[in-house]
């Protein structure tokens, strides 16, 4: 009967990671960035406004991430956060329906983007912190795979529904299998790829009934008198004595700078496939069906890994995979691949890109799962959620510094290519930070 509950509490972790997946599936990266490129008609100037709205929110999450997860683990439930950040979910990405072409608020519609983000960062901030809870420390490294590989099923199932009912080609009027979107919805006011919005609400709400009947949080439901002082309290003593843990000192600055140029790659990569190669958003959509299947079945694949070499080599491999990929990316254009000159209408570069998401999809499934596994061996298990409280902090600290420096470096070159160059720079830190990490935290101090 306890194996079974157990078994119950797992599939409703797991369902969190297939609710909230196409938050990032859909709107941060396949659908709503190209098509934010094609609304204001401008590779550059939809980059640039994508690396703000993803930026605001980034200060949002680094500055509260860590408060809220040291009060959650003073002061109580888990879930009561977890429901709150769910509502601002699901208002945040409703309200991208209002991203009409020709009669839209670009504020409007990057604070209703950063909104939903912010909600799925931090409620995504305390379903990780729920991991310890799952099972013993050998199978964290195959729960956490396993989630990550649902959560990306889920993503490549709402991929699939959008490209095939939804998401019109802005020329012709209609879907990838050549319908006009279903509803009646309108393809001349783009209201078919508008819906991404609703669609990621709506998705996130009925799939996350599984979470919300089969997970239990086994903290006390109320906060006790002065937890959020206590929480504060003990944050700064975390923080004072951080530097101490010279392990997680270096995991945290590593991850860091690892997940923050694996974000900018995911971030800007639609808008970087619609400005280089001129793809249009079914184009990005079925870059997007490959990278998730890859993804899908590497993160499966790594959760075994992960159970059997430790979390450590997994992420090594993955970055220097990663860093392969962001050179090739720089190196490849429509006219010429790594130099060399190609004939005009060449298909060479949509199949290399196509590729490079491949691989970057497993990758980064692989190195987000490993990641989370790693930071609960480095984690004291007594405040856990404050840890990844900490680790989103780490992730969000300098989640300002990718848009940045790939605004800077674009406006700077006059090139979209080279634009996306310092990722390469951030991955490389992430990976000499890393020499410093114990592989078993914790683990081995105990």
């Amino acid at each position: 009967m306890a194996n079974a509950s157990l078994r119950k509490r797992i599939w409703g972790w797991f369902f969190f990671d297939w609710a909230s997946q196409p938050y990032n599936t859909l709107l941060i990266t396949f659908i709503f960035a190209p098509y934010i490129t094609e609304l204001l008609g401008d590779g550059t100037a939809a980059q640039s406004a994508w690396g703000f709205g993803i930026g605001a929110a980034g200060i949002v999450i680094a500055l509260l991430a860590p408060v809220l997860g040291a009060l959650a683990d003073t002061g109580g439930n888990r879930l009561r956060w977890i429901w709150l950040f769910s509502v601002m979910y699901v208002v945040g990405a409703a309200g991208l329906w209002s991203a009409a072409p020709g009669d839209y608020n670009l504020v409007l519609i990057l604070s209703f983007f950063a909104i939903g983000m912010i909600g799925m960062e931090f409620a995504t901030t305390f379903t990780n912190s729920m991991l310890p809870d799952l099972g013993p420390p050998e199978q964290i490294g195959r729960i956490s795979g396993n989630g990550w590989a649902f959560g990306y099923l889920g993503g490549l199932v709402a991929l699939v529904i959008m490209l095939l009912f939804f998401a019109e080609n802005s020329a012709t009027g209609r879907t990838l299998i050549g319908m006009e979107p279903v509803l009646g919805l309108d393809p001349e006011a783009r209201e078919g790829t508008r819906f991404v919005g609703p669609l990621t609400a709506i998705w996130f709400i009925v799939f996350m009934i599984p979470f919300f009947l089969f997970v239990r949080d086994p903290k006390s439901a109320t906060a006790p008198k002065g937890a959020v002082k206590k929480a504060l309290t003990d944050l700064k003593s975390t923080l004072w004595h951080l530097p101490q843990d010279r392990s997680l000192f270096a995991y945290l600055g590593s991850a860091m700078f690892y997940r923050d140029a694996l974000n900018g790659m995911y971030a800007f990569g639609g808008i970087y496939a619609a400005g280089v190669l001129g793809w249009s958003v079914q184009n990005v959509g079925i870059f997007g069906i490959i990278a998730i299947i890859t993804g899908a079945i590497a993160a499966w694949l790594g959760g075994m890994a992960d159970s059997r070499f430790g979390p450590k080599p997994v992420i090594v491999s993955c970055i220097l995979a990663l860093t392969a990929m962001a050179v090739a990316i720089v190196l490849i254009s429509r006219d010429a691949m790594f130099g060399v000159p190609l004939p005009e209408g060449s298909t060479l570069p949509d199949i290399a890109f196509y590729i490079i998401g491949a691989v970057i999809g497993a990758a980064g499934g692989v190195i987000q799962s490993a990641s989370r596994t790693m930071m609960v061996r480095q984690a004291n298990p007594a405040r856990m959620t404050e840890a990844f409280g900490l680790y989103a902090l780490s992730g969000k600290a300098t989640s300002f510094l990718a848009p940045l420096l790939i605004g800077v470096t674009t406006y700077a070159t006059g090139s979209q290519q080279l634009g996306v160059s310092p990722v390469i720079g951030l991955f490389l830190i992430g990976l000499v930070l890393l020499v410093w990490v114990n592989p078993n935290g914790r683990r081995a101090a105990s």
